[in-house]
């Protein structure tokens, strides 16, 4: 089995749509994923995901199951820096890091901001609906691994978000989402791909082939956007800081 976790596009979070960037990037997307077998689409119920699902759904002639617990990982924090609430996985480098426990699998939410933002609880709602999906697919989750009950080859695409891209990333591969919510980048209609790997009869885990892939922006000579960055110098000022 394989999983196209999409990110969407280029997004106008205003309207919770996409930007005229963002258009163009929904439509060399769809150019990639129309070329594909696919056995089910599952998009979030928020805007900008479902226009940068359109143009493949479109071409395509499908539909794509909304699923609640795709969209944007929604838990907020208190951040050291900040008075104000801040999502879940944007914290400074000088904060998170000097937390052991954001590095551990298990651990990552015990510390009191989690606590206090209910994000282990936010987690399990994702990932327990996750689960349902691949079992619905023929994966049931069993431990760390999952038992292949129907082992096949389908191909299943999300579009959705980064935050609960990663979630979904740190599930099945059994790491703290947090080492990816800072370490790693998604840039707007990436793909990240994981499949199955059986090398025992009925025992799958997921391996990752790819992460934030944008071959079909540089496939049409377009820079994928920035909106999945900060500045590379802090002098940089023409590039977000916060």
């Amino acid at each position: 089995m394989k999983i196209l976790i999409v990110r969407h596009a280029d997004p106008d979070y205003t309207i919770d749509s996409l930007t005229p960037i963002g258009w163009k990037e929904a439509e060399l997307l769809s150019r990639r994923l129309t070329k594909l077998d696919v056995q089910a689409f599952y998009v979030s119920p928020l805007g900008r995901a479902k226009d940068t699902a359109s143009f493949t759904l479109e071409k395509t002639g499908r539909m794509a199951t909304e699923c609640d617990w795709l969209k944007e990982f929604p838990s907020k924090i208190h951040r050291p820096d900040r008075e104000k609430e801040a999502i879940t996985w944007d914290w400074l480098p000088a904060d998170w890091t000097k937390e052991p426990r954001f590095y551990d699998k298990d651990a990552w939410c015990t510390p009191d901001a989690m606590i206090q933002g209910h994000v282990e609880e936010e987690y399990a709602y994702v990932t327990s609906h996750f689960d349902q999906l691949l079992a619905s697919h023929g994966y049931e989750r069993e431990g760390g691994y999952y038992r292949a009950v129907r082992p096949n080859h389908d191909t299943v695409v999300l579009f959705c978000h980064f935050g609960v891209g990663c979630v979904i990333v740190s599930h099945l591969l059994g790491i703290s989402p947090m080492v990816l919510w800072h370490g790693a980048c998604a840039a707007p209609s990436s793909v990240t791909t994981l499949v199955t790997e059986e090398r025992r009869e009925g025992i799958a885990s997921f391996r990752m082939l790819s992460f934030g892939d944008t071959a079909h922006l540089y496939a049409a000579g377009e820079d994928p956007s920035f909106a999945a960055r900060f500045c590379e110098t802090y002098k940089d000022t023409e590039q977000r800081h916060d």
